[in-house]
């Protein structure tokens, strides 16, 4: 049924069912409509605050034409009148009778700036809540070349807005948020997945070396428990000192209870004896896709707190904040495997060839020393 010409034009724009903002609204607005003067004591408040984009357009209209200078009958009619044209470009169907229906609508004008208060709260919880859609955005974006770094970008953002938040509203000491928090995002082992856990594990062994420089993965980055057990027995092993081989990680992960999950030692052997690649290329992968879930969940949390009017904005902070707590933690492992090796200045020079002098003995050379009397020319290998 189309609605009737009397109607208020908030009904072409609210559901059925308003939010208590929403009265919070019509409270300032009415009482703005009845004193303008009101205004001063709401600089800080900006039409983007309003839930409702027609008391948002209200709203940017009376900072937008003076206020009244005399507090009369006539100029409080001429100001809603002044307001309502200015309004009605972005509210179109806005109607004289709702302007009457605000100021009704306001129990008591002096209390305009707890109701602002109310607006501001109502503001903080939804811009939280677009923070954290975006950073479930990123998470799952597979079109943008760096994920990791598009997704910590909107995690920076969403902390950088927190700590603002934080600052303009006053702290009360508040539990953390009573919220049920959503399950983590269950990442089941699919076949590219077990082979690039696997090639990780074979590389590992084939070069025991690199488990030392490899301290950032942890068994928690691996989805397969038997992967997860092998990783933790190597890198026992490398911890030690001890000889890392397919058997030495075989008997050390029997050790662990690795043969329980039912793999035979065989199958373990085989898996260990086949390497791909880089293990610290196949570790960032794994870190790389621990990162994301992360971030994926902790968005999670953070959504279903800002979905519970329960929850206040000292609430929201705080509960924000503890979700992406392990989310920092997983960017800092992945800042060290990323980080760019710098050569030190002892192992330049241990590289450089001395200006005077016979070769150390320790120097690699990969080609034959040339004798004093020809020297090469430059650009040339000898």
């Amino acid at each position: 049924m189309s609605p009737t010409p009397d109607a208020d034009a908030e009904d072409l724009y609210e559901p059925a069912e308003r939010p208590p903002v929403h009265y919070a609204e019509q409270a300032l607005l009415g009482a703005v409509l009845l004193q303008p003067a009101l205004l001063a004591a709401l600089e800080d408040l900006g039409s983007s605050a309003f839930d409702s984009p027609v008391h948002a357009a209200i709203f940017a209209a009376m900072n937008d034409v003076p206020a009244p200078a005399e507090a009369t009958a006539s100029a409080g009619l001429g100001w809603l009148n002044t307001v309502l044209s200015k309004a009605r470009p972005q509210a179109p169907g806005l109607s004289p009778s709702y302007m009457h229906t605000l100021i009704s609508a306001c129990p008591q004008p002096q209390h305009a700036p707890a109701y602002a208060v109310v607006i501001r709260a109502e503001h903080a919880r939804r811009t939280i809540r677009l923070h954290a859609e975006q950073l479930a955005q990123a998470a799952t974006d597979t079109t943008v070349p760096d994920r990791p770094r598009h997704a910590l970008i909107a995690a920076d953002a969403l902390v950088r807005h927190l700590d603002q938040l934080a600052e303009r509203f006053p702290f009360h000491a508040r539990p953390l948020p009573r919220t049920p928090q959503p399950p983590a995002p269950q990442l089941s082992a699919g076949d590219e997945i077990r082979e690039t856990e696997q090639w990780l594990l074979a590389s590992a062994v084939s070069r025991p070396e690199q488990l030392q420089g490899m301290r950032w993965l942890t068994s928690d980055d691996f989805l397969d428990p038997v992967h997860a057990c092998l990783w933790q027995s190597m890198t026992t092993l490398a911890h030690r000192r001890d000889p890392v081989d397919p058997v030495t990680v075989l008997w050390e992960g029997q050790q662990r209870g690795l043969l329980s999950s039912g793999i035979a030692p065989a199958a373990v052997i085989a898996l260990l004896s086949t390497p791909v690649g880089s293990a610290s290329y196949w570790g960032e992968r794994l870190l790389e896709r621990n990162l994301l879930a992360r971030a994926l969940h902790a968005a999670g949390q953070i959504t279903a707190y800002t979905a519970d009017p329960a929850n206040s904005v000292n609430q929201l902070v705080t509960g924000s904040r503890r979700a992406l707590a392990d989310l920092h933690t997983v960017r800092s492992r992945w800042q060290h495997a990323t980080r760019p090796i710098v050569a030190s200045p002892s192992s330049a020079e241990s590289s450089a060839a001395p200006r005077a002098g016979p070769r150390s003995p320790l120097t690699t050379q990969t080609t034959p020393v040339p004798a004093p009397a020809r020297r090469p020319s430059a650009g040339r290998v000898p």
